[in-house]
């Protein structure tokens, strides 16, 4: 098997395992975690993308809430 379909194997049984935890995994998720593997981030790494991509997406929410008030 090769170290891409390694990798891809160990994202499907993530997946599975989230689904059956009530969490499941979208595709921007998967397509996540599989990019992690590829381009071997540690795990200081992975946290630190998460932490900004949450970050962007609160900014971005809050923004999309400011610009719904303000139509009113």
């Amino acid at each position: 098997m090769s170290d891409k379909d390694t990798i891809r194997q160990r994202t499907l049984e993530a997946a599975h395992l989230q689904m059956i935890e009530g969490n499941p995994l979208d595709a921007d998720d998967i397509a996540m975690f599989e990019m992690f593997d590829r381009e071997g981030f540690s795990t200081e790494e992975q946290l630190a993308y998460v932490r900004k991509d949450l970050k962007k997406r609160m900014q971005q929410k809050k923004e999309s809430i400011v610009s719904a008030v303000a139509r009113r």
